[in-house]
């Protein structure tokens, strides 16, 4: 009985590499690498903050589908980003370009941290017991 279960258990664990590739996935292991690291420098529109590698969003998925189509077609990794920004603009880069229309997603984050600091100094300072003359 414990064999069967055994090989069971085995048959079980091993169901994975039976399994159908994925739909979008390159044969040569290098291409899909590619696309996966190009995937993971563009942001998801809708979910913004993850990259489309990882967002299960369903435009993510059109995404990832024509980043892996027109590396299909030999564009360069440069190319697509150029497309991409071109339809969807700068945002969509994970890490964005320090330009005129960029600057608002580089220096947001320092002036609600400084914002943040003034409340919780103004707070701290206000709730301060007075001291009797």
């Amino acid at each position: 009985m414990s064999r069967v279960l055994f090989f069971l258990l085995l048959l079980t664990a091993s169901a994975p590499t039976f399994a159908a590739p994925v739909a979008d996935t390159f044969a040569d292991r290098a291409t899909e690498t590619r696309a996966r690291a190009l995937q993971r420098q563009l942001r998801c529109l809708v979910c913004q903050g993850e990259s489309i590698d990882e967002s299960g969003a369903t435009l993510a998925a059109d995404l990832r589908h024509l980043v892996r189509q027109q590396i299909a077609d030999g564009k360069s990794d440069q190319q697509i980003k150029d497309y991409l920004v071109a339809r969807y603009g700068a945002f969509i880069l994970m890490q964005p370009p320090l330009q005129p229309d960029t600057y608002f997603l580089w220096i947001a984050p320092f002036v609600i941290l400084i914002g943040a600091g003034g409340i919780a100094f103004w707070a701290i300072r206000r709730a301060r017991p007075t001291e009797p003359l």
